[in-house]
């Protein structure tokens, strides 16, 4: 296995883009991201523990029951945890970008980071779609990543090839994380894709496993959030 350049757009057939759609005030912070795959893809994904999910943890569970997503699209500024109407705006924001990429709305895994209790007004969110979408491009993974970020110093992504039966294959991710992270995975967001051929039954079995030891062992300060997910596409 070997470290390469792309980030989550290192497997063949991933676009991604972020751009700063008006949540967040600061104008020069991307506060959008949006992970799109070429073709439909095995999904899987893990949630936090805590009690209290923010409501795109449960939309996103909802939609990728089937094993099956597209698309990862992702606030920064607002959780949108606590909310009377945080299911709706979830799944209206699915809905628009679904109708903006012509796919399925259950076929996209939606995520929200930022301060809680406040409403998220969708209104940028959709108005920044066309945009997100145009910008889409295979070098847009360190975009993405910043579009994902709230008090992180530090812009995470990476990518690595390694070979399977003679093919070679690619893993890309980004995450974003820095306080309020505690087992298991606290406010964590982590975007994950592979050009690997792995159905979605295998890839949750792998997910579930491997978190043990990597992203439930990490601890800051004790605090345990409620909207962390790793999500993986292949």
């Amino acid at each position: 296995m070997k470290i390469i350049s792309g980030g989550v757009c290192a497997a063949k057939g991933f676009f991604a883009n972020g751009i700063h759609c008006g949540i967040r005030k600061n104008k020069t912070k991307r506060d959008l991201a949006l992970i799109y795959s070429a073709c439909d893809c095995a999904a899987a994904a893990v949630y936090t523990t805590n009690k209290v999910k923010g409501a795109p943890l449960t939309v996103t569970k909802e939609n990728i029951s089937d094993g099956i997503a597209r698309a990862v699209i992702c606030n920064s500024g607002n959780a949108n945890t606590c909310n009377a109407d945080g299911i709706d705006v979830a799944k209206s924001t699915c809905e628009a970008l679904a109708k903006e990429l012509c796919i399925p709305a259950s076929n996209v895994i939606v995520a929200s980071t930022g301060v809680i209790g406040q409403p998220l007004d969708i209104a940028p969110i959709v108005n920044s779609l066309p945009a997100l979408k145009a910008g889409l491009s295979e070098d847009g993974s360190q975009n993405a990543a910043e579009g994902i970020m709230t008090t992180d110093t530090k812009l995470k992504e990476i990518a690595v090839s390694f070979t399977v039966g003679g093919v070679e294959c690619k893993i890309g991710g980004i995450a974003k994380g820095s306080g309020m992270i505690h087992p298991n995975m606290a406010t964590m967001l982590v975007f994950i894709t592979t050009d690997c051929n792995i159905s979605s039954e295998m890839l949750r079995k792998a997910l579930s496993s491997d978190i043990r030891n990597t992203f439930n062992m990490v601890s800051v300060e004790g605090d345990t959030s409620t909207n962390d997910m790793v999500a993986v596409l292949a």
